[in-house]
């Protein structure tokens, strides 16, 4: 469990806050708004209104004291900049701030963000990865080369076992789990036979991916 700071009660602020809480974090958020605070009260552990470009007002939080503090300021960069820059004068541990453009990250990295997100793109990209082919139902993206994909079992391969499809020797793609009724098949040996009732995990490079699964 972490103690987590969010800075930013709009929609993606928002959502974060319960997310971090449904996977039990101690959540502490502030926003100017008095009514996003009041509506995120049932989901954070504490909670306060004021200005995060206020340096007594960050002082005031003790921010040195949380594990993670997190930036979701949107439609303000200047707002967004200036808290990021305070968090971290303040003693803040770790922080990640949203970024709407790569000018927005290259400003926050350089005034005290450790690692910068970016929801829109990431969503938008996965929603183009996702629905953009007919074979995959869910992916993570490690980095700008490589991913792990889910996806439906290529007709040819039904009936056949994992070491008769030599997958790494051919493509240089991992099968690391299956997946079946919503519940994961760690163990995955070269006897173990593909089924229509199944789903793949696999990892890989993306071209690798693209070339060995059509997509």
């Amino acid at each position: 469990m972490k103690s987590i700071l969010v800075v930013g009660l709009g929609r993606f602020g928002r959502h974060t806050a319960m997310q971090l809480n449904e996977m039990g974090h101690e959540v502490m958020a502030v926003d100017l708004n008095e009514t996003r605070v009041n509506e995120a009260l049932p989901y954070l552990t504490g909670a306060r209104i004021g200005d995060s470009t206020s340096e007594d007002f960050i002082d005031e939080l003790g921010v040195d004291g949380y594990d993670l503090c997190i930036v979701t300021i949107a439609g303000d960069f200047q707002s967004s900049l200036e808290t990021t820059l305070l968090l971290k004068e303040m003693g803040a541990r770790y922080v990640v701030a949203r970024a709407e453009r790569d000018v927005h990250a290259k400003f926050l990295l350089r005034n005290g963000a450790d690692e910068v997100v970016y929801p829109e793109r990431q969503m938008a990209r996965w929603t183009a990865v996702r629905y953009g082919s007919n074979h995959i139902l869910d992916y993570i993206e490690l980095d700008d080369d490589h991913a792990i994909f889910e996806v439906t079992i290529p007709k040819h391969w039904l009936g056949k076992t994992v070491g008769q499809l030599e997958v790494r020797k051919k493509y240089h793609v991992n099968i690391m789990a299956l997946k079946q009724n919503g519940r994961m098949e760690l163990t995955v040996t070269p006897d173990t036979v593909l089924t229509q009732d199944k789903t793949l995990l696999v990892l890989g490079e993306y071209k690798a991916l693209q070339k060995c699964f059509d997509l």
